[in-house]
């Protein structure tokens, strides 16, 4: 058997009928192209969402309180536990191995107004000094509040830089005062941009202390139910190696503090990287989804290829003969339509891995959509256009080898 003169037999066949080929592994090229696309389009969104959570802050826990239900028809009830804001002196005190905890209490669809400017729709986050740490946010101008002002419900205030450039688009925001809703509030500083992360827009918020939106920004209807309730409680861990022990610490402490046991806490404990891990699984279930709808073009593809392959080996049945009178044994004829089937699948997947790759970047760079090609998605795609090749070439190879020589010398 000679490999050479088979495969150069197989690149003439594939050359005499060039439309044909090009047509037959159109459909492997889309499969290939897809496969990779699809991929790269859902790890550039795992990229992004891990981004985001990334960018509220580094080694984050996160506590929220959590809602027990009640009897048959009745809501979610937690009337008497729940995050108080006491909670969050007790964990900056009693808490070894953190770096910041800072809480976040906001009131939407605020008006503020300067002179004869006004915003309507505004966000007010009532929250602590260590905010700008455990969120990373820097004061561009002034400062933000202190622990006095926060017990005092100092009536200050810091503005997201958009809120500032839209409140004083002429002018120094710095010791001016803003009317929120009914309460005069002075401005003692000014967020640097920090832009969109997970859904938030820092530079669209006020911030102010949190005591000021208990007293004068709580509905009173929610304020003598909730009291100094707060939904979300930020620590930033100083070394993330030592994260684990200062989740057991908060759990503990906030357990005695509230009175209840480990085993019903009235709280949730979570970090950024449990956050992460189940968006990545749905990201991931996402992924595999994409492959396999895209995956099914290469299927479609590879019963092209079959469909061609057969016809060919009709076309060439007298061609068949002939080989074998001259002594081509089956193997041969068997080898030789494989490696065209196989040729066609191959230079197919090679052209998709070019669309593929070239199609996600610049989806990426003119498309509203982030992509990422993983390296695993180009191998893998190519390896299934080789196979497809392969299992789809085989039906008509081994029709073409099991021809009767003096049948196929016959055939017009």
């Amino acid at each position: 058997m000679n490999y050479r003169e088979i495969i150069h037999t197989a690149w003439q066949s594939v050359l005499s009928n060039k439309l044909r080929s090009i047509l037959t592994m159109l459909g492997v090229i889309i499969g290939v192209a897809a496969v990779i696309m699809m991929i790269a389009i859902s790890a550039g969104t795992e990229a992004t969402i891990s981004e985001q959570i990334n960018g509220l802050g580094s080694n984050l826990i996160f506590i929220n309180e959590s809602f027990n239900r009640g009897g048959p028809g009745q809501g979610p009830t937690n009337q008497k536990g729940g995050l108080k804001y006491s909670d969050v002196a007790a964990i900056r005190d009693q808490v070894s191995g953190i770096a910041g905890v800072a809480v976040e209490q906001s009131e939407s669809s605020l008006t503020a107004k300067v002179n004869d400017i006004t915003l309507e729709d505004l966000t007010l986050v009532g929250t602590t000094p260590d905010y700008t740490t455990v969120r990373e946010l820097e004061v561009g101008s002034g400062r933000f509040f202190t622990d006095e002002e926060v017990t005092k419900a100092s009536k200050v205030v810091v503005l997201g830089s958009s809120v500032a450039e839209s409140l004083f688009p002429d002018g120094d925001p710095l010791g001016q005062v803003i009317m929120v809703n009914d309460v005069k509030l002075t401005v003692i500083g000014v967020l640097s941009p920090k832009g969109l992360v997970s859904g938030t827009d820092f530079d669209e918020q006020m911030y102010c202390p949190i005591q000021l939106v208990f007293k004068k920004f709580t509905p009173s209807m929610f304020a003598r139910i909730v009291g100094d309730r707060v939904r979300m409680i930020y620590v930033s861990v100083a070394d993330s190696t030592n994260m684990q022990n200062v989740i057991n610490q908060i759990t503990i402490l906030l357990a005695n503090r509230h009175k209840v046991s480990t085993d019903s806490l009235d709280f949730n404990i979570r970090t950024q990287d449990e956050i992460i891990a189940t968006a990545s699984s749905t990201t991931e279930s996402f992924r595999t989804l994409l492959a396999g709808v895209a995956g099914v073009s290469l299927i479609v593809g590879g019963i092209g290829i079959m469909n061609i392959m057969l016809v060919s080996v009709t076309e060439r049945t007298r061609e068949i003969g002939l080989r074998q009178a001259i002594g081509a044994t089956p193997l041969d004829i068997r080898v030789q339509f494989l490696s065209e089937a196989l040729m066609l699948s191959l230079f197919g997947g090679i052209l998709g891995v070019i669309v593929g790759v070239g199609g996600s970047y610049i989806f990426n760079a003119v498309g509203g959509m982030r992509t990422v090609v993983l390296p695993y998605s180009v191998f893998l795609s190519f390896l299934s256009a080789a196979l497809v090749g392969i299992f789809f070439g085989y039906v008509p190879a081994k029709n073409a080898a099991e021809l009767d020589p003096i049948v196929a010398l016959r055939h017009e």
